[in-house]
């Protein structure tokens, strides 16, 4: 156990947040932690992360959290570096202290060995060689190196200070930062929010292979399917913990509602059966024992309310275009698109109910482009035409941010001025604007719900082709869900940007990838992308194998040959020690007290077949090694 709470509440002031919450996370356990917008769970992250305490119950029951002596808990709160002056790579570099102190001693153990004999500085560094090795020392580079890349850094930013990046970016260095410290609980808030979908891909693998715990909090459904083995939701203030990934957790919960709501139906249509006959014999003499029966069943009965429904509220629009496009949509053609400098060329040719999916690496274009076609950018080169009869609904992803001092009702009321106040409520009740909600200022709004009534403005225009920029970004599951429905049900023409693999692979007919200055159109959907692209890099692959095979073996430079001659020692001294064992155990088996024992020269006979292939295993190395320095 390494958190525990019973019976937690949280509160500010008079107002309760969570309550009755009951919370364990093991070691090596990876959760999900999900539920609607506001609903508490980043309330719960801070609780668990020791930033929020627990409110004293005023029923004079108890609450409590315990974590486990000495657990370290990674959680990325507000953003300080102890040091402006560091660069990228040195403030990364500090998740690995001890393999830094131990690179230290070994580079002093060398140069003392390469000065001439010496036993001791040969023992210790056989000694930090192994806890080198154990922490990752051999890895380590390539670990931070590769989350680096990831994450959208190049090798010109790892010298920047830190001084010279923008929030966005210092949020992503941090972020690295914890992920590599590999803390005993590694806490993550919507982690995937603003990652590309390779940043996304390579921080699942890590997670994957991380062997302490994660609790995840993200609306991104195939990461959390791929990485989680147990879910917690919250709903309507309880949380119910839930075995498996997201999907599963999905099925159990939909499973679980028909089960209850089927059970509740035969009991119901069993209570009326027994109410029935009660009514009917209950004044009869000869009948009233059988009555007073069925009343006792009755009392007996423990009832079974109906389900509560999921609480799946969400927005609504059953809208069509006003009025259907010419076949060809879209035309591009050697399209440059950047702003002082390109970033990528596009050619594509969209035709009237396509659904293309653009996805690919932050920077290299995707929202520059949808900003050129939609005219807010010009240009630097090739031309682009959209067809007749075309009307254009576009989001950009940046309305999240959009600021004004009007009330929700006078910003869409001044946009559709023809329209009723009757007709306006109307329109914003189906995107959750509902009673006071209207009057709330703009500004007042989440990005969320910034998200919600601009997607509000713009298909009341009824366009016939929608371009969109991160839709889904702020929306929680449900949210995600219904804009899936609305746009499969959608009978116009989709071009949407989005890192959300499931919602791709939901939405998009055909997939445009953007790829370091490379733009491929894949005709068939997100799944025929991926299996290209694993063809593609298994080509790769091969072929890095075939030129590596080409190159000449290098000259081993000294400190490697110092290293090699290090671990020979240590071999050779691992090699005695499996002998003594080997001998010490052939005698075992001889003794007559073993000879009658079967179960004991079973075990006997097991340790020592596992020695001789250790043994087989250190000679194996050292014969390699010994080559080698020929």
């Amino acid at each position: 156990m390494l958190v525990k709470i019973t019976n937690g509440c949280v509160a500010f002031g008079a107002n309760t947040i969570l309550s009755n919450i009951d919370f364990e996370i093991n070691e090596g356990e990876k959760v999900a932690l999900v539920g609607r917008n506001g609903c508490g769970k980043t309330t719960l992250l801070k609780l668990i992360s020791g930033e929020y305490e627990l409110a004293k119950l005023d029923n004079g029951e108890t609450s409590s959290i315990i974590t486990a002596r000495n657990i370290t808990i990674g959680y990325l709160k507000q953003i300080t570096f102890e040091d402006e002056t560091f660069t990228l790579e040195k403030e990364v570099k500090k998740a690995y202290k001890e393999i830094l102190d131990i690179e230290i001693r070994m580079e002093k153990l060398l140069s003392e060995m390469e000065s001439g004999p010496n036993n001791s500085a040969v023992k210790k560094y056989s000694e930090l060689q192994e806890r080198y090795s154990l922490l990752g020392g051999y890895s380590y580079k390539k670990e931070y190196e590769g989350a680096i890349k990831q994450f959208g850094f190049t090798n010109e930013d790892k010298s920047k200070t830190l001084s010279e990046f923008s929030g966005g970016q210092r949020t992503k260095i941090a972020f690295i930062k914890l992920l590599l410290s590999k803390p005993d609980l590694l806490v993550l808030d919507e982690p995937t929010n603003h990652l590309d979908i390779n940043s996304i891909e390579w921080l699942e693998e890590y997670l994957k292979a991380y062997k302490k715990s994660v609790l995840i909090v993200a609306h991104d459904r195939e990461f959390l399917d791929k990485i989680v083995s147990s879910v917690y939701e919250i709903e309507r203030g309880e949380i119910t913990k839930y075995a498996g990934n997201y999907s599963v957790f999905a099925e159990k919960k939909r499973v679980q509602w028909e089960i209850q709501q089927k059970k509740h139906i035969e009991q119901q249509k069993e209570i009326a059966h027994l109410s029935g006959l009660v009514e009917r014999f209950r004044y009869k003499a000869t009948k009233a024992a059988m009555a007073q029966s069925k009343i006792k069943q009755l009392d007996r009965m423990d009832v079974i309310e109906a389900p509560e429904l999921a609480d799946t509220n969400s927005f609504h629009a059953d809208f069509e275009p006003e009025y259907q496009s010419v076949q060809l949509v879209l035309s591009v053609k050697d399209l440059d698109i950047g702003y002082s400098e390109k970033l990528s060329t596009v050619s594509l040719n969209i035709t009237r109910g396509e659904k293309v999916g653009i996805i690919g690496g932050n920077g290299l274009g995707k929202s520059t482009f949808l900003k050129t076609i939609v005219g807010a950018i010009p240009q630097l080169g090739g031309t682009y035409s959209i067809g007749d009869k075309v009307k254009v609904g576009y989001f950009d992803q940046h309305m999240a941010q959009y600021k004004s001092d009007k009330t929700v009702l006078d910003e869409y009321w001044d946009e559709f001025p023809n329209l009723t106040q009757t007709e306006v409520r109307g329109a914003l009740g189906a995107f959750l604007f509902t009673q006071e909600d209207v009057f709330k200022p703009v500004n007042a709004l989440s990005g969320g719900e910034k998200v919600r009534l601009e997607l509000c403005k713009i298909l009341k225009r009824r366009p016939n082709f929608l371009i969109l920029d991160e839709p889904t970004n702020h929306m929680d599951i449900i949210g995600k869900e219904t804009l899936e429905k609305m746009l499969m049900d959608y009978t116009g023409t989709v071009l949407f940007v989005s890192h959300d693999r499931y919602f791709v692979k939901k939405i998009a007919s055909s997939v445009l990838v953007f790829d370091e200055g490379n733009v491929d159109y894949y005709p068939f959907g997100y799944e025929y992308y991926l299996e290209q692209a694993v063809k593609k890099t298994d080509e790769e692959e091969k072929s890095i194998v075939k030129e590596k095979s080409k190159k000449k073996k290098f000259t081993t430079p000294g400190k490697e040959k110092a290293k090699m001659e290090a671990r020979i020692k240590k071999l050779e001294v691992l090699l005695q020690e499996c002998d003594e064992k080997i001998a010490k155990l052939e005698e075992g088996l001889k003794s007559e007290e073993v000879v009658s024992d079967y179960v004991r020269l079973t075990e006997l006979q097991e340790e020592l077949t596992a020695q001789e292939e250790l043994n087989m295993s250190y000679l194996e190395e050292w014969d390699e090694l010994q080559d080698k320095l020929v």
